[in-house]
């Protein structure tokens, strides 16, 4: 076992070694640019492109057309919210979300209601999950477009994605997903789940940083999008840019690899959470789970509360382990996480809260380890709070 200990994946995840085998040729040999179609070396980057998003499109259900590549999840996410609401406002101008969505879409609504438009943030409960009924209770005659992502990032929360969009094709409204922490890990079929749009980020899925893609519904209905991003037309004049041909051969092993090894990696990842989280509870008490039960989860998340302990004070205890207090304290202001505060977690619970999140080269015996070290860490904190009088 080597340190530091990498348990962070919800943030980025390492380059896989066979994807960074495929994507060395097009950093130098194989360079070309996949728009210079008058020659050999355009033709080669047009082919590596084309077989990317075949993989990409395969995982989630899509017809290889309807893979839009960006620069990221962000990118994605932007794309699509602000150009389904600029391409479809003649129809309406009210968009529904929810109040745990990344900041990214979160972000993206909230420029979208300086614009004019109206947004409604669905609340959850304890566990993250929205009310079907209120969801169905918010749409109106005005309603385009709703957005719910399909795997929180913080708790793990699952999204009941089919549900969502047969109410959407019913009500003749677009339905967004982010699937950045989804794809690769859950099953997901953009056909039979009813979904317009879904977007994917590679380095959440050991693919490099920088590359992720926007699938767009081409048929029954065909979707439009005002494009963000204007120049040269590429990508069906969605998102004009020289293509990054090493990054989306990346993406496209990546995700050709996820879908390989998806249900082996979540039965394997998924015992190694649920053994952190066993021997976490049983050496330590005053210790919460925050969002939905363990098998009710993405399988490689955990996120919890450790009482009478300060989580910017507890990851200085774990320096040799790489875990997240993004679900705590916001870097900016040290405000609460969002996420934690829209379930009901206090403050005090919310600022000693850490997210773990597991990865393909997680072990066993690192598990352990860790686990012994947050025990540790949470104990000898603990004596240092002064007792009362």
């Amino acid at each position: 076992m080597k340190l530091p200990i990498y348990m962070d994946h919800h943030a980025t995840t390492p380059v896989d070694p066979q994807v960074f085998e495929v994507m060395q040729p097009y950093f130098s040999k194989d360079f070309g640019n996949a728009a210079s179609r008058q020659h050999s070396f355009g033709w080669r980057a047009e082919e590596a492109v084309a077989i990317a998003r075949e993989h990409i499109a395969h995982l989630i259900g899509a017809e290889s057309g309807e893979i839009i590549f960006n620069s990221g999840a962000t990118e994605s996410i932007n794309l699509a919210l602000i150009g389904a609401a600029q391409q479809y406002q003649k129809k309406g101008r009210h968009i529904i979300t929810v109040v745990t969505e990344h900041k990214a879409g979160l972000e993206a609504c909230r420029y979208l209601q300086g614009q004019g438009f109206q947004v409604t943030y669905l609340p959850v409960n304890a566990l993250g999950d929205i009310d079907l009924d209120q969801l169905s209770h918010a749409i109106c005659d005005k309603t385009i477009l709703m957005s719910v992502m399909a795997a929180n990032n913080e708790i793990g929360t699952l999204a009941p994605l089919t549900e969502i969009g047969e109410m959407a094709r019913k009500k003749g409204i677009l339905f967004h997903t982010d699937a950045a922490q989804a794809c690769g890990k859950i099953p997901l079929d953009v056909r039979s789940m009813g979904i317009d749009l879904l977007s994917m980020s590679a380095h959440k899925v050991y693919g490099p940083k920088g590359i992720g893609a926007l699938y767009v519904r081409r048929r029954s209905p065909r979707i439009q999008l005002t494009p963000q991003i204007r120049g040269g037309a590429q990508e069906q004049g969605m998102r004009s840019g020289t293509l990054n041909v090493p990054g989306i051969v990346g993406m496209g092993k990546a995700l050709e690899l996820a879908k390989a090894l998806m249900i082996s990696e979540s039965q394997r990842i998924g015992k190694l959470r649920d053994q952190l989280y066993q021997e976490i509870t049983e050496g330590l008490e005053e210790v919460f789970l925050n969002g939905p039960p363990l098998n009710k989860r993405l399988y490689n998340n955990l996120n919890m509360s450790f009482g009478k302990v300060d989580g910017d004070a507890l990851l200085m205890e774990l320096r040799e382990v790489a875990v997240s207090s993004d679900a705590a304290c916001t870097t900016s202001a040290g405000e609460p996480s969002h996420v934690l505060k829209a379930i009901g977690v206090s403050k005090e619970r919310a600022q000693a809260s850490l997210r773990f999140g597991l990865g393909r080269e997680n072990t066993t015996e690192e598990v352990r380890y860790v686990a012994g070290r947050v025990i540790e860490g949470v104990k000898k904190l603990r004596k240092k709070v002064p007792r009362p009088t």
